[in-house]
């Protein structure tokens, strides 16, 4: 099955680039380029792609409204183009329904992952960014001291995992922290997000934050083995 892809980026010579990357993969098609969120989310509409590259910064309408409006309005997955030291409205992508986020110097290799992974439902999760990205942007929001009462919805092994995740740890890296398999963790990361209404992964890190589970800046140690820096290759994982 051929990916359908849309690439916005108000800088022609990045959004050029992107697209000729991923267009000569032979399983990706870029469908439109939009040089701002008006034009991506038209192009959305028209062409109906699998995939929305969208860098956040953009003229007219930035890449959060156009995200937001995508999520909404069709079933295409957005990705989010960042620098990340200077962008200031991640977490509002976030909640707008990004489903993960690149760097702005991401390696070949890694865009044409990235938008493979999303295409096929999962989200992009890189450990060290997500912790850094969420602990930033939640350290001003009011936040329960006491876990929220949603949460009560969760078995203690279930808020185990969503504590975990929070952390920005992989599939395989909850399964040696809580010595369980592969197969199990990802029953428990199914039943966390069917339990409390969640898209996907990168969501139910906000939620672990924004009900109190965790604090901003508890969360900060590495996941076994350390965490990637953030040149690393983003990690993708399957709910």
């Amino acid at each position: 099955m051929t990916i359908r892809v849309v690439v916005a980026d108000d800088q022609e010579l990045v959004r050029s680039g992107f697209a000729m990357i991923l267009d000569v993969q032979p399983d990706i098609e870029v469908v439109a380029e939009a040089g701002d969120g008006a034009e991506a989310v038209e192009a959305v509409r028209r062409h109906s792609p699998d995939v929305a590259l969208l860098d956040i910064r953009m003229p007219r309408v930035d890449g959060i409204d156009a995200c937001r409006t995508i999520s909404a309005d069709s079933a295409c997955r957005t990705v989010m183009l960042t620098t990340f030291d200077s962008d200031e409205y991640v977490y509002e992508a976030l909640h707008a329904g990004a489903s993960g986020f690149l760097l702005k110097d991401v390696r070949r290799h890694d865009l044409v992952h990235a938008v493979r992974v999303v295409a096929r439902g999962d989200s992009l999760l890189a450990p060290s960014v997500a912790r850094r990205l969420v602990e930033q942007y939640t350290r001003s929001a009011v936040r329960p001291r006491r876990p929220d009462p949603r949460l009560e919805v969760l078995t203690g092994r279930e808020r185990e995992t969503l504590l975990l995740l929070a952390r920005g740890l992989s599939n395989a890296e909850i399964a040696t922290e809580l010595t369980v398999s592969d197969h199990t963790v990802k029953t428990h990361v199914g039943n966390v997000l069917a339990k409390l209404g969640l898209r996907d992964r990168i969501q139910a890190v906000i939620c672990a934050y924004e009900t109190g589970l965790v604090a901003a800046g508890s969360a900060g140690a590495p996941p076994p083995g350390g965490a990637p820096g953030p040149g690393s290759s983003p990690a993708s994982a399957r709910n």
